[in-house]
């Protein structure tokens, strides 16, 4: 039997707009394995980036809960949160968000430093060597390309070995070479180290990689897919 490690149950979100609530989630329940390759799949706009922030403790349900690892987060203070994110957590963005005054390597050592782990500079050198950024780790971000920027936020992603890690449209800045190389790069993370992947995207292409689809639209499950 496969070990749940993610749990959302009637997660519902909205925002004020003037004098309205205007509902972006509405009642989403869903249950994830630990180890699972999981893409939730949609258009712009059907809610799969506030579905991931939600799963990952970076914003609050308005109402709903979030389990992770048999652990209610919905209401951890914002100080356990953060600690949860860094140890636990990696987050693989669209748009890189990498610190432009630090270079590659420093990138993807802030986390562990963060966590103060002595051992930091050696996990992040042998991570950036795996994905081939060896001799680009003194750059810095305006230095590297697209491809080059998403290899070191998933570098820095995975430092902590996180249980979990959440990828929010990674290709969505790249070109279909890069797009390509990120998926199989994040695929082959996921068979070689059993880490739960939840990734969101807008392209059926990428979802036949995952093992499971969940599938967005307007705010609301309408079905899921096993692969």
């Amino acid at each position: 039997m496969t070990t749940i490690i993610l749990e959302a149950h009637d997660l519902t979100k909205s925002y004020p707009i003037g004098d309205r609530m205007i509902p972006i989630l509405e009642k989403i329940s869903l249950v994830i394995g630990k180890g699972e390759f999981v893409v939730v799949i949609g258009t712009s706009g059907s809610g799969k980036t506030t579905l991931l922030t939600l799963l990952s403790g970076l914003d609050k349900p308005t109402s709903g809960r979030v389990i992770m690892d048999g652990r209610d987060i919905t209401d951890f203070e914002e100080n356990d949160l953060a600690r949860l994110r860094n140890e636990e957590i990696g987050f693989v963005f669209q748009a890189f968000h990498l610190v432009p005054s630090l270079n590659a390597l420093e990138n993807v050592m802030f986390p562990a430093e963060l966590k103060k782990d002595r051992q930091a500079r050696e996990k992040a050198e042998g991570l950036l060597q795996r994905v081939g950024l060896w001799e680009r780790r003194g750059h810095f971000p305006e230095q590297l390309s697209g491809g080059e920027k998403q290899r070191v936020a998933i570098c820095r992603a995975l430092i902590n070995a996180p249980k979990i890690v959440f990828a929010d449209e990674p290709t969505g800045n790249l070109d279909s070479k890069n797009s390509t190389a990120i998926i199989d790069l994040l695929a082959q993370l996921h068979k070689e180290n059993g880490t739960t992947l939840v990734l969101a995207t807008h392209s059926t292409a990428i979802a036949d990689r995952a093992q499971r689809v969940i599938h967005l639209r307007d705010g609301c499950l309408t079905n899921e897919t096993e692969i």
